[in-house]
């Protein structure tokens, strides 16, 4: 009887994991089949580098760095913003804050990553907007307020996770308690934060709603951080509710540019896990 019964949720495990993997496989076929059309016939490098995004002229003009320019602008301001924030803040929680402040903060920085993004929007409009103007830098704050408990979180449980024994032989060789926190124990959690890292750039890059409302949506190269851009997902959004063929296939061409980013940046994030183990 129990042998059946562990087959039997064996099996249940095997087809949750096939279904995922099937997920994934059938998002990535979608954005290949239609997108790559219109890629090889614009040209991969006329796509990827052309300056020019105007895809209701005649004849019309595909070019995609602009918006590339944007998300990695914008990705990498939120990055810088809210990973050394989220991470110092996890440090607080797990070995500085006493349990009555925690159970105050804690509650609080889990609510950020309930809030809709379109709020989150609304907020950058009435208290970021006007002091910045709708341009990158607006986004990137937004947008690293926004990644915070994502990067609070798993940088928290990663520094839980570090074995007492190397603080307490910290401490035992004369280090003071910040000094054995940052000197031993954040080193020890490097993977958890590394992987803190990617979640929040993952979060950064594929979010939308926000950063339409506040980035100002400009198809053109960004020359400051003063100044507005458009993101691939900001373009996808603002456009595919009128876009027709090519154009449409365009539109699902950027999906596919960006779902290789995002491969990209976890392929690199394993790679220096194993380089790391």
């Amino acid at each position: 009887m129990n042998n059946t019964l562990e087959r039997g949720m064996g099996a249940v495990f095997f087809l949750s994991a096939a279904a995922s993997i099937l997920a994934v496989a059938l998002i990535c076929g979608f954005l290949l089949v239609n997108g790559l059309p219109i890629i090889f016939k614009t040209g991969p490098l006329e796509f990827l580098f052309g300056l020019e995004w105007s895809p209701t002229d005649t004849p019309p003009a595909f070019g995609i760095l602009p918006m590339i320019a944007g998300s990695v602008y914008i990705t990498a301001g939120a990055v810088l913003i809210g990973l050394p924030i989220g991470v110092l803040t996890a440090i607080f929680l797990a070995h500085a804050c006493p349990k009555r402040i925690y159970a105050l903060i804690k509650p609080g920085v889990d609510l950020l990553a309930g809030i809709p993004s379109v709020v989150y929007g609304f907020f950058g409009m009435a208290a970021i907007v006007p002091y910045t103007g709708n341009s990158i830098l607006s986004a990137c704050i937004l947008l690293g307020i926004m990644i915070l408990p994502t990067v609070t979180a798993i940088s928290e449980s990663a520094l839980r996770a570090v074995p007492q024994e190397y603080y307490k032989g910290a401490l035992a060789l004369g280090a003071g308690h910040y000094r054995a926190v940052f000197s031993v124990v954040l080193p020890a959690a490097r993977s958890g934060v590394l992987a803190a890292a990617v979640l929040g750039i993952g979060r950064a890059i594929g979010e939308t709603m926000a950063v339409i409302m506040v980035a100002g949506n400009q198809a053109r190269i960004p020359v400051s951080f003063l100044k507005g851009a458009r993101t691939l997902t900001a373009n996808i959004v603002i456009e595919m509710g009128y876009a027709a063929e090519q154009h449409r296939e365009a539109l699902i061409a950027c999906g596919a540019v960006l779902l290789l980013f995002i491969l990209a940046i976890n392929i690199s994030f394993s790679a220096l896990t194993r380089r790391k183990a």
